[in-house]
């Protein structure tokens, strides 16, 4: 039942409106199903599956709010979930930065976002992923464990003003980490599209796999300033903290006009129209790009549109609610699903080759922030990381510990490679100048 039509998800939204006594009412609808298959020392441990739609309903009288929710969808449980709403928002204390309810929008074609291939994934689909995963690292004679994920799923909204929204998504992502089968060397890959279509573990794997086996006998040198080569992995991640989301997230107009971001002007105010990047330094979100495709619109109705952020080098624009968009009088854009980070034509292996001394890296982990107002991180590289000499790799070294800002990570870019998907963006391979390491870590 997770993958409801737009008449059918729409008929059980006009029916909560009905039922509703408020100023107004807001009705969601989100479905999902998919299923997944986790390995672990090239066997299976678990598999599972997921099939569920959720409501949520808001209630409003004046400035006051409540919501609730349910995932029953007969007459006497969706009349009940309003009223509760209903309840709650009497209840409620009214709400300093209230905003009246978007009305009709327009909405662009989000078609792209949903696969027919990723909707038709079965088990035995899976299993046939997973396994030319495990199966490559038994002939290396590696040890894997992966996770494979797969989803499709809806979101259609409707309210008493006359707002009326319905999209289709899938996605399908696979990671692996491989080991040598004595601990020491580790490698990582990922990938995730759309469509299922595209996918292929086994590719993701050998990456991985060829990573473990090339960093094995790291050697340990001196920790300082280098340049680096940060795959995508390194600078983006969908389980911690990663570079580029740090600074995509703080491209709050709010936070900045509030002196709690490196956006924050002294003396009030942002510094939106500054150039604080190299000018290669261009992001932008686009629902519509055919690699990254998303939801049209956000989750308060407002509609996603591309829009550029930062664009050679110059801080273009941010995000906000609308409440704070009507205060400070700014442009009223909703925060992106994924974006994109323009770059070249060049692979990681094409920016090796351009290096004469530096430091590849796989992955960072366990980033934590040091200075907000600087954007600041400490972490740590894992699952890979190479000395460059002469445009080869050289030999695997050990981890390190380092200290570094995005913002000034991309005022010391050397050159910027050909964006891949991670993660729904796009993201391209940096090779960075004086990246700062502090220490050396011993783990792999």
């Amino acid at each position: 039942m997770a993958m409801l039509s737009k008449d059918d998800a729409q008929t059980i939204l006009k029916k909560v409106l009905s039922f509703s006594t408020a100023d107004e009412c807001d009705a969601t609808l989100n479905g999902n199903t998919g299923g997944n298959v986790r390995s672990a020392r090239n066997s299976i441990s678990t598999a599972g599956a997921n099939d569920n739609i959720s409501l949520a309903v808001e209630s409003r009288f004046g400035k006051r709010s409540g919501v609730a929710t349910c995932n029953e969808f007969d007459e006497a449980t969706l009349r009940r979930c309003v009223q509760r709403a209903e309840e709650i928002a009497r209840l409620a204390p009214e709400s300093p930065e209230y905003m009246p309810l978007l009305g009709p929008q327009t909405y662009l074609d989000g078609g792209r976002a949903f696969a027919a291939a990723t909707a038709a994934i079965t088990p035995d689909y899976r299993a046939a992923q997973i396994g030319a995963s495990m199966a490559l690292c038994d002939q290396k004679k590696l040890s894997s464990a992966a996770f494979l994920n797969d989803s499709v799923g809806f979101v259609a909204k409707r309210n008493s003003k006359g707002l009326e929204a319905y999209q289709q998504v899938s996605n399908v992502t696979f990671s692996v980490t491989v080991r040598t089968p004595d601990g020491t060397g580790s490698g990582y890959a990922s990938g995730d599209y759309i469509d299922a279509a595209k996918m292929d573990a086994a590719r993701f794997t050998k990456i991985a796999a060829d990573k473990a086996a090339s960093s094995v006998k790291a050697r340990a040198i001196e920790p300082g300033k280098y340049t680096v080569i940060l795959e995508p992995n390194a600078l983006l991640s969908n389980v911690d903290t990663s570079l580029l989301g740090a600074l995509m997230q703080s491209l709050d107009a709010r936070n900045a006009d509030e002196g709690r971001s490196f956006l924050s002007k002294k003396g009030g105010g942002n510094r939106k129209g500054e150039k604080l990047f190299d000018e290669r330094v261009t992001i932008y979100s686009d629902p519509l790009n055919p690699d990254i495709s998303d939801l049209t619109f956000s989750g308060d109705g407002r509609p996603q549109q591309r829009t550029t952020w930062i664009e050679k080098g110059v801080v273009k624009n941010l995000y906000s609610t609308r409440f704070w968009a009507q205060k400070a009088g700014i442009p009223d854009l909703p925060r992106p699903n994924g974006w994109v980070m323009e770059g070249g034509t060049q692979s990681t292996a094409d920016l090796i080759k351009s290096t004469a001394k530096g430091i590849l890296v796989t992955r960072l982990w366990y980033i934590r922030p040091v200075d907000p107002q600087t954007l600041l991180f400490t972490g740590l590289t894992r699952d890979g990381t190479f000395y460059i000499e002469n445009g080869a790799i050289k030999f695997p070294v050990k981890n390190f510990r380092f200290n570094e800002s995005p913002v000034i990570m991309l005022n010391n870019l050397e050159a910027i490679g050909k964006p891949v998907r991670l993660n729904g963006n796009l993201v391209p391979p940096l090779k960075i100048r004086d990246f700062t390491f502090t220490s050396l870590s011993d783990a792999v």
